[in-house]
């Protein structure tokens, strides 16, 4: 598209132009960071997945500035100089309003002022109206309609969605192993004051205590049971899960083999039928719902075998994030069988056990290349005609390297928020990592709240969320 002005000459008295522009809950966050209006009558209010609620209104100023689009863009266009506006304000809009924003040309002004009317309505009614002084260009230009570069506006919509559900269910009796720093027992204790967990600390008291005292801490209403080491710890949350007294089991500051040696002990751990997994919940501000990437932590180079439960362990954790219908994209480098790359083959055989029901309650698909599972654009471009490409909700990964990798990049590139699960043990296993701050250990509870409710019942308890399609 070419934008081409009208000089001073070319302007007649009745010349208008219009533009169209609804109004986006990102619209606020943008003028809000762009302005430093922290009104709280003009940012968005959350409600379901995220959308802004109809009592979110759009800064006065934010209406106005709509009329430089006009005013530079189409009528006089490029080469426009703005000097003067005068501005009265009617009516609030709100975010999903369609505004119209006209200007008119009401009076030329030798050797090249322009005064325009300029007046914003919505569904008829005038909402804001004013005049603009303008000088007109002295020559005609025309330019192409640039492509600006794309804002994301980071937030984490699914995030809050999953926390809001979770104040309606009773708060789970959770093993903290190890909370001898501070984010880990700040997690913690944050946790409790939500409502998600009862903590009970395991560690070393003196410790514990101590980094609460230097933080600020408070830990009223925290059971504490004295252990001498991390590996003791573990142990000791083990043995309170076989006493029936823990409902599930949070990672302090240990590292992760530390808790899953006692875990994985085939005499005394954890283990059931299904093999442990872990998942990571990823909420991307790009993508619109919840990404799920598993195995990137516990599995090292699966089999076959093990991928069975790897999905099944998955499918079963999206369904009780109110995931309707989960899409597993099994992911290689490729789309395609080829029989020198052995993670395709694996996919074909687990997309075709799913089609046999060897694997339940999701669409299971494979190989898959990341960039037709999550990009309907992509996919579409290479011709993968498949009900999961491009629409995936769940991305299966060859081996550990690649799945630490992808959960790494989404983190730290894509600016996602992540919860971190271990899954196929008697209780769920928030598995974060030492350097997770105080909002990610709270989301890894929330998943792992949601995901025991689910157990309970077979029903989630969350209202089914939006795909995370990208374009």
């Amino acid at each position: 598209m070419v934008l081409t002005s009208k000089t001073y000459d070319d302007l007649v008295v009745g010349d208008q132009a219009s533009i169209t522009r609804v109004v986006t809950p990102d619209d606020l966050y943008v003028f809000a960071h762009l302005s430093g209006d922290l009104n709280p009558r003009n940012l968005p209010s959350t409600g379901e997945f995220g959308a802004a609620d109809d009592g979110s209104a759009a800064p006065a100023m934010w209406i106005g500035s709509l009329f430089s689009a006009v005013l530079g863009n189409v009528l006089p266009g490029p080469g426009t100089t703005y000097e003067a506006q005068t501005l009265r304000f009617h009516a609030r809009a709100i975010v999903a309003d369609s505004l119209t924003v006209t200007v008119r040309v009401q009076e030329k002004r030798p050797p090249r002022t322009v005064i325009l009317r300029t007046f914003v309505e919505r569904d008829g009614e005038t909402i804001a109206d004013g005049v603009a002084e303008v000088r007109a260009p002295a020559t005609r230009r025309s330019i192409a309609d640039t492509e600006l570069p794309r804002l994301c506006v980071e937030k984490h919509a699914n995030v809050d969605r999953l926390l809001a559900v979770c104040r309606g269910l009773a708060p789970m009796v959770t093993a903290v192993v190890a909370p001898d720093e501070e984010m880990a027992l700040r997690g913690a204790l944050s946790a409790a004051r939500q409502g998600l967990i009862e903590p009970v600390l395991i560690g070393s008291a003196e410790k514990i205590r101590g980094v609460a005292a230097e933080c600020g801490l408070s830990l009223g209403g925290c059971a504490i049971e004295d252990v001498p080491s991390h590996d003791a710890a573990a142990a000791r949350a083990v043995e309170l899960v076989h006493a029936g007294s823990i409902a599930a089991i949070m990672k302090g500051f240990l590292h992760t083999d530390e808790l899953l040696h006692q875990i994985v002990k085939t005499q005394g751990g954890l283990r059931t039928s299904r093999r442990l997994s872990h998942v990571f919940v990823m909420d991307a501000p790009a993508l619109a719902g919840l990404l799920l990437v598993t195995d990137a932590v516990v599995n090292i180079a699966p089999t076959l075998e093990d991928k069975v439960d790897i999905v099944q362990n998955a499918i079963d954790l999206a369904l009780a994030l109110g995931i309707v219908g989960p899409k597993v994209g099994i992911l290689s480098a490729i789309e395609t069988v080829n029989t020198k790359m052995p993670s395709t083959l694996d996919a074909a055989i687990l997309s075709k056990m799913a089609e046999r029901g060897q694997i339940r309650g999701g669409t299971v698909d494979g190989p898959l290349a990341i960039d037709n599972a999550v990009s309907l654009t992509s996919a579409r471009t290479k011709g993968v005609v498949s009900a999961v490409a491009g629409r995936a909700d769940v991305l299966v990964v060859p081996n550990v390297e690649a799945g630490n990798i992808l959960a790494k990049e989404l983190t730290y590139a894509a600016q996602a928020e992540g919860a971190g699960i271990v899954l196929g043990a008697k209780v769920p296993i928030m598995l974060t990592s030492r350097a997770d701050d105080e909002r990610s250990r709270l989301f890894s509870c929330a998943v792992a709240v949601l995901y025991n409710a689910w157990r309970a019942t077979g029903q989630s308890v969350v209202p089914s969320g939006p795909s995370p399609t990208a374009a």
